[in-house]
């Protein structure tokens, strides 16, 4: 065990991978705008709910000891010098991002939290490098982040992941999973496979399963192209040979650096509480009345209306001078994507016999046409499992507005709870269904809206049907509470 001063045997460490939420959350989340000027906000809200949920949560159980969020500092690192094509395919950020970056880093201070990015690395360094000190101290690590690229720092007991959506805690059994090798050859699997996200190379016509059935007969990549004349298929030899030295550059790319310089030493990472009155002043300039009202109750603050907001900085914002256009809440507008509807339709009784169950083709033709018209539409499907991997669909549930809906049963059996009088199951065939649904579950002008709709996808994919784009009400829901 190696002493760093500032962490200790029985602390735990907290590092959040805040830029890789920034863009989840600005991708997940609908657009949001600050009333009194435009300024674009939504990815800033989402991190604000984000982080107020991970204090309060946290004081209810095992509070970490140290708290950081760490961002990158740019599009460029070290790699781009011995790869420039690292990244480079990338399109710019978007612009009603932009000026969310700052904003972000100072909704960070605003919690009491430091916001850490060094010139020249990546967040992804930044977070190895301090896990790397704290397990070396005896601490425990807990990295938020989904970010696949974090999983070869899994070390069971030690470091490991935490999904900032599903709070799920990822160690090896998840990293064996998602790449079939333990945490420790992750980077060797990568090397082979490559990422087109991050134009790493890799070796052509190497995916995940091929590789990591490789360094798992291999040991590790050196070992395996030293060894590349013994493999028997011959494409895969010759691609292995042909292209060694590629895989080699591509490992280089995907291992993080947990040698990278400390921006900060980790003493000044231990865990206070915010400034009420700051964090306050903060989320009022930011017009987040609702996390305002939150952050007031938690730290009994009952001055909120007369507290003065903060005087923040915006270096960038796109709307600034524009009129806003105002949200359409009557009319064929009210139902176009984006739209908000209005408060008392969100809030009417709910008039079940409304709903239709559609037993014929030219009722869904007609439900068809009207999702068409709508320009986006809600979707859920009814199955046999909750597995994506065994589940069979038995029904699809659409709907354009609030009590406008229907549901279409394709594949109901004898006692499944549906009322279909005379016992007689009257539904339409699965196959004719999905083939006329495809067309729209996969235009790319119709928004799908669901809940846990990545489960709804799976379902549709097992049929051939690619669902996008989409909305997910839970992530959304996770990321403004």
């Amino acid at each position: 065990m190696t002493q760093h001063p500032g962490i200790a045997k029985g602390d735990h460490l907290y590092l959040i991978d805040a830029s890789g939420y920034i863009f989840r959350a600005y991708h997940a989340l609908p657009p949001l705008t600050r009333k009194s000027d435009g300024l674009p906000v939504g990815a800033v809200s989402g991190f604000c709910n984000m982080l107020f949920s991970l204090i309060q949560t946290s004081k209810n159980g095992e509070r970490p000891t140290h708290l950081a969020c760490i961002f990158d500092a740019g599009s460029k690192s070290f790699r781009n010098t011995f790869y420039p094509e690292y990244k480079a395919h990338r399109p710019p950020a978007p612009e009603d991002l932009i000026p969310q970056f700052p904003l972000v880093r100072d909704a960070s201070r605003a919690f009491g939290v430091p916001a850490i990015e060094l010139a020249g690395y990546e967040a992804d360094d930044l977070i190895a490098a301090y896990a790397r000190h704290a397990a070396e101290a005896g601490a425990r690590v807990t990295i938020i982040s989904s970010d696949k690229d974090l999983m070869q720092l899994v070390v069971d007991g030690q470091i490991a992941l935490q999904d900032p959506v599903k709070q799920k805690l990822m160690g090896t059994a998840e990293v064996m999973e998602k790449f079939g090798v333990p945490p420790a050859k992750v980077v060797d699997v990568q090397a082979l496979a490559g990422d087109s996200a991050d134009n790493v190379p890799g070796v052509p016509g190497i995916g995940v399963k091929t590789a990591a059935e490789l360094i798992n007969a291999y040991g590790d990549l050196e070992s395996l192209l030293a060894r590349a004349g013994e493999i028997k298929q011959p494409k895969r030899r010759e691609a292995l040979i042909q292209y060694a030295e590629q895989a080699r550059v591509s490992k280089r790319l995907v291992i993080l650096d947990a040698h990278a310089p400390l921006p900060q030493p980790i003493s000044d990472l231990t865990v206070d509480e915010p400034n009420p009155r700051e964090l306050a002043a903060f989320l009022k300039a930011m017009e987040f009345s609702t996390l305002l009202r939150r952050v007031g109750a938690a730290y009994d603050l009952s001055d909120l209306e007369s507290l003065k907001a903060a005087d923040v900085a915006v270096t960038h914002n796109p709307a600034a001078g524009e009129a806003l256009a105002p949200v359409a809440v009557n009319g064929a507008a009210a139902h176009g994507p984006g739209a908000v509807m209005h408060e008392a339709a969100l809030r009417a009784p709910i008039d079940v016999g409304a709903y239709e169950t559609v037993r014929t083709m030219s009722r869904l033709d007609a439900w068809i046409a009207r999702i068409e018209a709508a320009g986006q539409f809600c979707v859920d499907t009814e199955t046999t499992s909750l597995s994506e991997l065994q589940a069979e669909l038995v029904g699809i549930a659409l709907a354009v507005a609030p009590g406008e809906a229907c549901y279409i049963p394709v594949a109901h059996g004898a006692g499944d709870g549906l009322d279909f009088s005379d016992h007689k199951i009257e539904q339409l065939d699965r196959s004719v269904v999905l083939a006329k649904l495809k067309p729209l579950l996969e235009d790319a002008s119709l928004l799908k809206i669901g809940q846990n709709v990545k489960y709804d996808a799976h379902i549709f994919a097992n049929y051939g049907i690619a669902l996008q784009p989409f909305d997910d009400t839970m992530l959304m829901s996770y990321a403004l509470d």
